[in-house]
């Protein structure tokens, strides 16, 4: 099994990304998250010169957010400065998109953008639809090494639902899941893996990626105490945000709330119909969002939260249940750091470790 990181996008990202590199680490994901972070390929720019062995993805890129060609040309630019580490990183958008008040795009779209991009980063002359008409268009002068075409750039795609995760089989793309607990993370991987039999790709081995938040916890300490507030509590905050989403603007929500939640959950959604401005209540909804918890969120997000939505406990526990995924068929375990947690890091490089040795 590898092991990731995933950042909070920020300029200097690299500083972390250079020390994941040092511990072992595979992978470095950037969120692409555009009213919330720092642009992803600036950061991974900055990545790409300060590292020689960990690969750089986005995690992950909306496509509606960038158009096709210059989303390929980033990419392509990237691939110059990190050659044959660049990973395609792309979903139909959550966060990204709710920030402006916006539901998931079609996933027609998604798969008609990925066809583009991939088709240009190959060197090859695509049809593209833009501003309504059909143009062909191509990289016209990749010979003169501004970017770089010769490397591929791997292919990854967020896929929850089944008609996202067929789509995915079908483009024999990787496979990204946000996995909050084993059972629910190894029950999605189970479906992906059907999908990608149904395929005809039995005999391919399927990248499975499992990206989680949390804490390593110290002896003693509580799962909702200052340190695991910080690395874990974003992760928990996000079923009050898809919570309010659905009761308040009518976007979809696809987290059940565990009954055993629901009070706090409930309490929070009235707390932001009464607080968020009513024309742009997505604006105060995910202030924040996978980064921190806000002051106004903090008595919701409870212990039992933070538990049952994170992987956040005693290390060896910790093992366990990242050894459960990895047994189950998941390729690469990524946990997402924190802004101002970024010494986290070194919690995990020892997950890592006691992992890989078994």
């Amino acid at each position: 099994m590898q092991f990731g990181i995933a950042v909070a996008t920020a300029a200097d990202s690299w500083k972390v990304v250079k020390r994941a590199e040092e511990l072992g680490f595979s992978h470095a994901w950037f969120y692409d998250t555009q009213m919330l972070c720092a642009d992803c390929f600036v950061a991974m720019g900055a990545a790409a010169i300060q590292t020689s062995r960990i690969r750089l993805g986005t995690g992950v890129l909306i496509p509606s957010n960038r158009i096709a060609p210059v989303a390929a040309n980033a990419f392509a630019s990237l691939n110059l400065l990190a050659q044959g580490r660049i990973d395609f990183g792309v979903g139909t958008g959550f966060t990204g998109r709710r920030t402006m008040g916006l539901g998931a795009m079609k996933l027609s779209d998604m798969e008609e953008y990925i066809r583009v991009v991939m088709a240009l980063l190959r060197g090859e002359t695509v049809d593209y639809t833009v501003e309504g008409r059909r143009r062909r268009i191509a990289f016209l002068n990749p010979e003169l090494r501004l970017i770089n075409l010769a490397d591929p750039v791997a292919l990854h795609v967020s896929a929850y639902g089944p008609r996202a995760q067929a789509l995915t089989a079908k483009l024999g793309a990787g496979w990204l899941n946000f996995v909050g607990d084993v059972a629910g993370g190894n029950k999605a991987l189970a479906a992906m893996q059907e999908s990608w039999r149904k395929a005809g790709r039995g005999d391919q081995p399927l990248s499975a990626v499992a990206f989680a938040l949390g804490c390593v916890l110290r002896p003693d300490e509580a799962a909702d105490g200052e340190r695991a507030m910080a690395q874990a509590g974003p992760r928990a905050a996000v079923l009050l945000h898809r919570a309010a989403d659905e009761a308040l603007s009518g976007l979809p929500n696809t987290s059940p709330i565990p009954p055993s939640l629901a009070e706090p959950v409930a309490r929070y959604v009235e707390l932001a119909r009464g607080s968020h401005d009513p024309e742009a209540r997505y604006l105060g909804n995910h202030r924040g969002h996978l980064m921190a918890v806000r002051d106004n969120e903090r008595p919701f997000v409870t212990a039992d939260m933070i538990r049952q939505t994170t992987f956040t406990a005693p290390e060896a526990e910790i093992v366990s249940r990242v050894r459960a995924l990895r047994d189950a068929g998941y390729t690469q375990f990524t946990v997402q750091l924190t802004p101002g947690q970024e010494a986290a890091v070194e919690d995990w490089a020892r997950i890592k470790a006691a992992v890989s040795a078994s």
